[in-house]
């Protein structure tokens, strides 16, 4: 049968879940790097076997640790992340020039089809890629070297290139993500790049549909139609539909449109997950209420997911890499909270069971579906 691997990463180390396809008991391995911030753990999508966490501290800085017996043990990968040639300058939060400094690891992507291809996301925002299982490294500078990136500004939560979507169809196609810069597209792996905001709306800014500083938090496609992207901004739940050239909003009658994830179901493209947080200055669930939001339409008409949820008295935050999807049938869906609690639905969203409970505060949610 079936089964799946769930990988979290929380501010004080790694835990990987385990079940079997009627995804009802669970095994639960860790804490792997206990006491360090793991910002993000991802598997392979070619190698069952091959994992990657980011791990990270305030005393000993950065390290990218690989597994390759499906997080048994781990190694320390190469970890020299060095940006190419000038640093330069991106603007700061007053608009005065500041640094480029590498910081962290935000987010790893593992190619879809080579297992030793692997791109990640940093912090000041920059795109590595290793093509050795993440032995050695080398910046594609095309993107930090891009005439708009002097004027980057960090979000609240940093200056962080935090989402990576590789198009399953055309591996030369990739979609990144940043805060406050929004999104960019390479038609070479990488190479080269080109905003992909119009459409956005940011009423924050100077000037609200610039093409570049928009807050975006996470971008997500399904397999079967990579024109399609959602989106979970700053404010706004939006969706294109031509391959990031243009973007409409999709926020309906969703409570509140702030958040930090969205995802879309794997055995059907226009069922779309949120989950709405109060505000920009209220990072925890509307209401007291941990609601998940379905649209079944790809937009607009949204229901609330509530049954095994609590619906009293919390409140808890979902950061942007804490929900993901299998690829079984009928659909996964699992988030992690602030608050160290990990839910899981086997049924698409309709029932959730929280799988673990008291971990430190969740960053990371992501899954392998195993064979």
């Amino acid at each position: 049968m079936s089964g799946v691997r769930v990988l979290v990463g929380t501010r004080k180390g790694a835990f990987v879940l385990t079940s079997d396809g009627s995804r009802k008991s669970w095994r639960i391995e860790g804490p792997h790097f206990a006491g360090w911030e793991i910002y993000h753990v991802k598997g392979s999508p070619a190698d069952p076997k091959r994992l990657y966490a980011s791990q990270s501290s305030g005393w000993f800085g950065q390290v990218l640790q690989r597994s390759n017996d499906g997080g048994k043990t781990w190694e320390a990968a190469g970890n020299d992340f060095q940006y190419e040639g000038t640093t330069g300058t991106h603007t700061w939060y007053d608009g005065s020039p500041h640094p480029w400094e590498f910081k962290r690891v935000w987010h790893i992507e593992p190619s879809l089809s080579d297992p030793e291809m692997i791109y990640a996301g940093v912090e000041d925002a920059a795109l590595f890629a290793s093509r050795d299982g993440g032995s050695t490294w080398a910046e594609m500078p095309g993107l930090r070297t891009h005439e708009t990136a002097p004027s980057w500004a960090p979000g609240a939560g940093g200056l962080c290139l935090h989402t990576i979507v590789i198009d399953p169809t055309n591996p030369d196609r990739v979609f990144i993500a940043i805060s406050a810069a929004g999104v960019f597209r390479s038609e070479d792996a990488g190479k080269s790049w080109q905003p992909a905001n119009r459409g956005l709306r940011s009423n924050t800014m100077p000037d609200e549909d610039a093409e570049v500083g928009h807050c975006v938090h996470r971008i997500a496609i399904h397999p079967s139609r990579p024109n399609t992207l959602f989106m979970q901004k700053h404010w706004d739940v939006m969706r294109s539909d031509d391959g990031a050239e243009s973007w409409r909003e999709i926020s309906g009658n969703l409570p509140t449109d702030f958040g930090f994830v969205i995802d879309v179901n794997s055995n059907e493209p226009d069922t779309v997950y949120v989950v709405p947080i109060t505000s920009d200055s209220h990072h925890f669930v509307s209401e007291g209420k941990l609601r998940v939001y379905r649209s079944k339409t790809g937009g607009d008409d949204w229901e609330a997911l509530t049954k095994g949820l609590p619906q009293k008295d919390c409140y808890v935050n979902v950061l942007r890499d804490a929900m993901t999807v299998d690829q079984l049938d009928p659909c996964g869906v699992y988030f992690g909270t602030s608050g160290g609690q990990v839910y899981a639905s086997a049924d698409g969203g309709d029932s959730w069971d929280a799988i673990v409970r008291d971990l430190p505060p969740v960053l990371s949610v992501e899954v392998q579906t195993l064979k």
